[in-house]
């Protein structure tokens, strides 16, 4: 029997596709079986493994597989900054840059933008969320964010998971304008982000290893941005200035090699979501949007 398709929500072509799953068979292995999970466990979402699988992305020769993985998911080499021929390294051509005009930022007083590209679910109140990637699995932000203090003020918040497959750009930027603080790192593990493995095991995303930054945003108050590593990413490198002013659609940091995630929060009653994403989000389906693309309007 054939396993059910991932499907999302293409928020510019108005219909539900099925997603191309990079290493499919592996992950369905690894989170499906008995024996895969165990191998998880004992193997996957260890360092020492993201870290040797990083390290072979780096090396020269690992940019004979750039071509292909062009080819296999289709990717417009149209928006790439500079010539695919000219990069070195696989990890070169996967957090590349894109030119500007490839993603224009939605202009407009008080309108938040999506940070990444890939797979967004949105939930205007996280307390009253029935479930993020299949009903009645979730976590807590007091989890997420490993201080109670912090999840006390932004509970019953809206909350937004991007979460980037490895054929996505993998540049994070800011969703607002704003001051953002230092980024804290919360040490994990590195589990899958996958669907596949989140709906067996919602709590990887809280496991995972992560970091957060707080912004304050004069038109949505202070917004937290956590991105959260994954099996075969090998690092998150933070490029902005700490207490430098930022305006939403800049640049924020990369992802390395692997699917990854960015949860976006914000303070309950500060931001009106898009009605698409909410809409699909409720039936836990993932809506695929841009990064600069509309997210949702501040709430003073």
């Amino acid at each position: 029997m054939q396993p059910e398709p991932l499907r999302y929500f293409d928020r510019y072509e108005k219909t539900v596709k099925a997603e191309k799953i990079f290493g499919e068979r592996w992950l369905r292995f690894a989170y499906e079986n008995p024996v895969g999970r165990l191998a998880v466990w004992l193997f996957a979402k260890r360092h020492f493994f993201s870290w040797y699988y990083g390290k072979q992305m780096n090396r020269e020769g690992s940019d004979i597989h750039i071509f292909k993985f062009i080819a296999d998911y289709d990717i417009a080499v149209s928006e790439f900054a500079k010539s695919p021929f000219e990069f070195r390294t696989f990890n070169q051509f996967f957090h590349r840059a894109l030119k500007p005009e490839a993603r224009p930022i939605a202009q407009g007083a008080g309108l938040a933008v999506l940070p990444a590209d890939g797979r967004h679910l949105a939930f205007p109140d996280v307390d009253k969320a029935a479930g993020f990637y299949v009903k009645g699995a979730k976590f807590t932000l007091a989890e997420l964010l490993g201080d109670d203090a912090l999840a006390a003020k932004f509970g019953g918040g809206s909350m937004l998971i991007s979460r980037l497959c490895p054929s996505d750009y993998h540049r994070f930027h800011f969703p607002v304008s704003g001051i953002p603080g230092e980024s804290r790192l919360v040490g994990g593990a590195l589990y899958s982000v996958s669907p596949l493995a989140l709906r067996r095991n919602i709590s990887y995303l809280v496991r995972n290893k992560r970091m957060i930054t707080l912004i304050e945003a004069p038109d949505f108050g202070c917004v937290a941005m956590i991105e959260v590593g994954a099996t075969n990413v090998g690092s998150i490198v933070q490029s902005y200035v700490p207490g430098r002013a930022v305006v939403k659609g800049e640049e924020k940091g990369m992802f390395a090699f692997g699917g990854s995630c960015v949860i976006t929060l914000f303070a309950a009653g500060r931001i009106l979501f898009d009605a698409d994403l909410v809409e699909q989000s409720a039936a836990c389906v993932e809506t695929y949007a841009r990064m600069g693309d509309r997210l949702g309007i501040g709430i003073r």
